[in-house]
């Protein structure tokens, strides 16, 4: 029976292919601003968002959401405090995030709810979260097109952006809201614990051929979209978990192209100091 006959297979590579267009859209702006980190934080956040929503009957996505926002907004706080010590505003959300998910999760009543997001579950996906899915990759991929430009400087430079007159605050707020939500929806189908590698690893594979920010945005997509359509195939025939495979996929893509770019490089090298050489005869 083919995989595609199944419907929750269906929603399962719906769900993952909207994933994979918006997270390394997320991701690289996140990885130039030396921030890798941040997806880690707010993943092991959300749980107490999923915690506290499953204590107070609230939907565990919404809770999440709201947590993964105050988190965000949070760091963003701490940073502007520390400016020089920006990873350590991460560190100490990572830590009241994983502390206050420990404390929650010992008074939830159903594992196995809180167990979904920690691990994800992205072929019990329902068709109102393949909606839900849908409608905010929508709306992130029009706020990233919309402020591409904007992203890029800030991404690179956040003091030379605000003398060019770009509105950082306001920009950053926005951006900050962006990370919540992505992370937040993504935790839900591939796993509170694995978010941050979907959000790092692809744009590192991207950064291995990208030459321009462009086409290093491009390439971070297309590395995303193999990589889950890749670990989903592998996870259905193999009987393997499905965030994982996908995560584990991209890392091998990772240290296969750091090991084959030098030699390529090289051969490279080599090739042009032979046409080189030819002419010169």
């Amino acid at each position: 029976m083919s995989i595609f006959e199944y419907p929750f297979m269906q929603r399962a590579f719906l769900v993952g292919i909207l994933l994979a267009l918006i997270i390394p859209c997320v991701g690289i702006v996140i990885v130039l601003k030396r921030l890798s980190m941040i997806g880690d934080a707010l993943s092991h956040t959300s749980l107490a968002g999923v915690a506290a929503g499953l204590l107070f009957n609230i939907n565990p996505v919404l809770g999440a959401t709201a947590a993964c926002v105050a988190a965000a907004f949070g760091i963003e706080a701490i940073r502007k405090k520390l400016p020089r010590y920006a990873e350590m505003s991460i560190a100490i959300i990572l830590s009241a995030g994983v502390g206050l998910a420990g404390v929650l999760s010992g008074f939830v009543r159903s594992a196995a709810s809180f167990n979904s997001f920690l691990f994800g579950s992205i072929v019990a996906i329902s068709d109102g979260e393949l909606y839900t899915v849908a409608v905010v990759s929508g709306i992130i991929v029009l706020a990233f097109l919309f402020l591409y430009k904007e992203l890029f400087y800030l991404a690179l430079d956040e003091r030379a952006a605000r003398m060019s007159g770009i509105p950082v605050g306001i920009i950053n707020s926005v951006f900050t809201v962006l990370i919540a939500v992505t992370v937040s929806i993504a935790a839900r189908t591939v796993g509170a614990l694995i978010v941050s590698s979907m959000m790092v690893v692809p744009v590192a594979c991207g950064m291995q051929l990208g030459r321009s920010y462009k086409q290093t945005v491009l390439w971070s997509i297309a590395f995303a979209e193999g990589f889950t359509v890749g670990g989903l195939f592998l996870s259905y025939y193999g009987g393997l978990k499905p965030g994982g495979t996908i995560v584990l996929l991209g890392v091998a893509c990772l240290l296969l192209l750091l090991i084959l770019k030098p030699l390529f490089a090289r051969l490279g090298r080599a090739g042009r100091k032979e046409l080189k050489g030819e002419h010169d005869d």
